[in-house]
């Protein structure tokens, strides 16, 4: 199993930009028998809502369209690279039913983004209208920023999560700082 801690950034980050612990990161499609069953086993009811993530305890799902799902465990021991595969825990608690499931953890890295000028730093280089009425907490999307696909959640009114893949970490990062800039 790809160990996590190994491959860590090494990012020298201004207070408003945290690089996040490394986390179990799993994307699920699957139709509404999946949904349903997976949202019994992860524990953070997974969301029919378009563009809504849902969060309990160290478990969050994050709609990405239409049956999928970006299932997040930032549980210190979840990406334990000694522990067992947690694709394949999933997959034996979803049985026979029909679904995907990928394990992404090696793929990606999530920074947080808060402060109040959170929202201004992010749309420097990302489209979307990120007002608080435009997109509210608990909404997440796929988008891009600079260069760079996206998946932005909204966690608090101040405060963002941040996913993009390791490749692209620095960059992001980089792109953020230089925003800040002209911004704070």
């Amino acid at each position: 199993m790809f160990d996590a801690n190994r491959h860590s950034l090494e990012l020298r980050l201004p207070e408003w930009m945290r690089l996040q612990p490394p986390a179990i990161r799993l994307i699920l499609q699957g139709r509404a028998e999946a949904i349903e069953a997976a949202s019994r086993y992860w524990g953070a009811e997974l969301s029919r809502t378009a563009c809504r993530a849902t969060a309990h305890g160290s478990r969050a799902a994050l709609w990405l369209g239409p049956e999928e799902y970006l299932l997040i465990d930032t549980a210190s021991d979840a990406a334990d690279a000694s522990s067992a595969s947690p694709a394949a825990e999933f997959a034996r608690a979803m049985g026979d039913i029909p679904h995907a499931l990928v394990d992404v953890s090696h793929r990606q890295v999530a920074f947080e983004i808060t402060g109040p000028d959170a929202a201004r730093l992010l749309n420097g280089a990302c489209p979307l209208d990120l007002d608080i009425e435009a997109f509210p907490i608990d909404m997440c999307t796929r988008t891009v920023f600079a260069k760079a696909e996206i998946v932005l959640w909204r966690r608090r009114a101040d405060a963002f999560h941040l996913e993009v893949w390791r490749s692209f970490g620095e960059y992001v990062a980089g792109t953020l700082v230089e925003i800040a800039r002209d911004v704070i």
